[in-house]
């Protein structure tokens, strides 16, 4: 009998043990959970050094993925085991990408940045935004939070931990109002007390013609079946439709995580779109006849985590580009193939020029 009931304890315990701990889990999460309100206003950091917008102006789109995913890593979510990269290994990735974007800010207008850590234990609590933002003078910053959890507790056994981070635009102006707006919908509880909270970040700035120049940051859904990815696009549509209908100029970058319109790979990744997969792509008419969706068609933008970059046999793929109003004018657009040397994200530069 006494074997019997330690054998029970033996078992019972341990399951407790789990599920105390689990549902304690749940429970922080859920008391701490990050809820913003459908718009919020952003703070504004610095001030730009332009007078007023150009006719022509540049663009730049980059997901630096925390200075965590370069070319040696591969990511436990994607199907990898890397949790966090050592810290060497990160600081070194922030270097480069600071570089990158010192090469970038004489010729670029407008950054906008996704995957910006301001404290988390995956990036080593370095305050990115603040790093990046000091590289930048005469450019003003705003950073839009959409992941806000003060413990991760997955994967068991090393646990991500805290994250903080946003998505961030740099601009040589000073926009008049930055907004975040809250993406409608998410995965089902508990699941989204651990993930993003997704947004698009909305600065408004002035031009010479009475007009306002609408720059819109965003960093759409991943890992879902495609149905969060429709509903994003709806609600951001009756953004742009207004803001057109207004007579400004629109122009929308980022991590749409969707191939764009016509998209059929790179050489060697062929992606051939079918009813299946249909909803992995942006609509080829999108919000509406006369926008134009602004790619290279030429270079990947976004790598396959399952292991570390190899040239030869990694998938790629692109998934970051830019939407322009119809009174915004496509005048190149092109991607730095840094071979994921920093991030799992390259870099997309834009320039465009803007209608009468």
């Amino acid at each position: 009998m006494k074997s019997y009931r330690f054998l029970i304890y033996l078992i019972v315990f341990p399951l407790l043990m789990i599920l105390l701990y689990f549902g304690g889990m749940i429970g922080y999460a859920w008391i701490t959970d990050y809820r913003p309100e459908p718009q919020e206003e952003v703070m504004l950091y610095g001030s730009g050094s332009a007078d007023a917008v150009a006719d022509t102006l540049t663009v730049l789109s980059w997901n630096i993925g925390y200075a965590g995913l370069g070319a040696e890593s591969d990511f436990f979510y994607d199907g990898g085991k890397t949790v966090r990269m050592p810290q060497p290994v990160v600081e070194k990735n922030l270097n480069g990408i600071e570089s990158k974007l010192k090469e970038f800010r004489d010729s670029v207008d407008v950054m906008f940045i996704q995957e910006v850590d301001r404290e988390a234990k995956r990036s080593w609590g370095v305050d990115q935004f603040a790093r990046i933002k000091d590289i930048l003078p005469g450019f003003s910053g705003a950073c839009a939070t959409n992941y806000l959890v003060k413990y991760i507790p997955i994967p068991f056994g090393e646990p991500m931990g805290k994250v903080n981070a946003g998505l961030s635009t740099f601009s040589r102006f000073t926009p008049t109002q930055s907004t975040r707006y809250s993406f409608e919908g998410n995965y089902d509880w508990p699941t989204y007390l651990f993930f993003l909270d997704r947004c698009f970040l909305v600065q408004r700035v002035p031009t010479a013609n009475g007009k306002e120049l609408v720059l819109i940051n965003t960093h759409n859904s991943a890992y879902d079946d495609g149905s969060l990815k429709k509903a994003q696009m709806e609600q951001m549509k009756a953004v742009l439709l207004a803001e057109y209908a207004k007579g400004n100029y629109v122009i929308v970058g980022g991590d749409w995580n969707q191939y764009p319109a016509g998209f059929t790979g790179v050489p060697g990744f062929e992606i051939e779109q079918t009813e299946e997969n249909a909803r992995f792509f942006v609509p080829l008419i999108y919000p509406d006849a006369g926008w134009v969706w602004a790619w290279d068609p030429a270079s990947p933008t976004n790598r396959e985590l399952k292991a570390a970059f190899n040239e030869k046999t990694t998938p790629r793929v692109v998934i970051d580009y830019f939407l322009l109003s119809p009174n915004v004018e496509l005048l190149e657009v092109k991607t730095s193939n840094e071979n994921f040397k920093y991030s799992d994200h390259n870099p997309v530069k834009m320039r465009v020029a803007l209608k009468e």
